[in-house]
């Protein structure tokens, strides 16, 4: 559905520029003019008192997919650093690349981040597009759409990728609507194809409970947000050559309707579960959140860091940003350790591409023993304790 502005009805009395919840109708004279913010939302049609706004069905025309090519990854910097997910995408985007037979392209925004540029090109990017801008150095949804819908417009690729980060769960499905085309948030697996070269994106449904491949066959280009942490990363190649494009940056008045005025960080210890080697994870069987100091102490001896499951998240025994699981992060350390952890198909799914998963719990029938390595049974106030003993000898 459309919105269309009937010019011979409109008196130009401007109840539709206030109804409008997202700012995308303007005055051109006494007209009513539709902008690109519309989202067909339908408010201004019935604020309208003269019937000169209606819905309507929007012609589609077919599609060329033969020129749409390249796989694109979004690459996510802050403060003039990429984020970790940004080399799994390019790992991920590679092979991808490989099995179509094109090219591995990152697009990039920031202001001064030509050095990232360089960098994205020693993971294995052929292309990385560029858009440096003084408007770009901190992230806001309307800039960062229109360059890099502009970009697509421009350039087709056949894929997107982005993390599913903060950032990239608000600014995939913008470009997703932009461009006309669907998108899989959330993946954890995509592959190429053999027949059609299309890609089949899967992602958990129904709370874990069983995954959906998900395919894009008539819209171009096909989008995906993939989790952090469940994807290998890309190698590192110093002498790798790749090419550099400028895109034109040209923003006019009303294009970014936000201004960021201030970044507030957390003063805590931030935490990062997606780059961790060794994970010590602790659940309800813990009993209490001074649980988790013990834990700490593991962790410290091995080099880790603590994490948690959902119930102990919402208990308060420790801040979100530990959680692992559907709703927390998704990790992938060399050793994760599930101390008090029942192992709920939820948390499963966040952390059960770890290489070896150590379970300690009471309950010998506890569902974290299928996927665990290594199990021991037993009360972990006496078994922590014993493997912190151990590894002091």
């Amino acid at each position: 559905m459309a919105v269309k502005i009937i010019n011979e009805k409109c008196k130009g009395c401007t109840k539709c520029t206030k109804t409008c919840p997202f700012n995308a109708i303007t005055m051109e004279g006494k007209l009513a003019v539709i902008g690109g913010a519309c989202t067909s939302c339908g408010a201004c049609v019935s604020a309208c008192p003269f019937g000169a706004i209606e819905k309507t069905e929007e012609a589609k025309e077919a599609i060329d997919l033969s020129a749409y090519k390249d796989v694109w990854v979004f690459a996510e910097q802050r403060e003039g650093k990429l984020m970790p997910v940004v080399i799994e995408l390019l790992g991920e985007g590679k092979k991808l690349a490989n099995d179509i037979g094109c090219k591995l392209c990152a697009v990039l925004c920031g202001h001064e981040v030509e050095d990232l540029a360089k960098e994205l090109i020693t993971y294995g990017a052929d292309i990385v597009y560029l858009a440096d801008d003084k408007e770009l150095s901190t992230y806001r949804t309307d800039a960062y759409t229109k360059v890099i819908f502009e970009a697509i417009e421009t350039h087709k690729p056949e894929i997107v990728l982005l993390g599913a980060t903060h950032i990239g769960r608000d600014l995939g499905p913008c470009l997703a609507v932009k461009c006309g085309t669907g998108l899989t948030a959330d993946c954890t697996k995509l592959e190429i194809d053999p027949e059609d070269k299309k890609i089949k994106q899967t992602r958990p449904a129904f709370g874990g409970n069983l995954m959906a491949t998900i395919v894009c066959p008539n819209h171009r280009p096909q989008m995906s947000t993939v989790r952090p942490g469940v994807m290998g990363k890309a190698e590192y190649t110093k002498d790798y050559q790749g090419e550099v494009v400028s895109l034109a940056v040209d923003f006019k008045p009303g294009d970014i309707r936000t201004k960021v005025l201030e970044i507030v960080k957390k003063a805590e210890e931030m935490v990062s579960l997606t780059d961790a080697e060794i994970i010590v994870a602790g659940g309800m069987g813990l009993g209490n959140k001074e649980g988790f100091d013990l834990l700490k102490k593991l962790a410290d001896k091995l080099g880790g860091t603590v994490a948690a499951s959902r119930a102990a998240v919402d208990a308060g025994w420790i801040d979100h940003s530990y959680q692992v699981g559907q709703t927390g992060t998704t990790v992938k350390p060399k050793i994760y350790f599930a101390c008090g952890i029942s192992g709920a198909i939820q948390h499963i799914a966040g952390m059960q591409d770890s290489d070896y998963i150590v379970a300690i719990n009471k309950n010998e029938t506890a569902p974290i023993f299928e996927v665990a390595d290594y199990g021991i049974t037993g009360d972990l106030y006496q078994v922590v304790p014993s493997i912190l003993e151990e590894l002091e000898k």
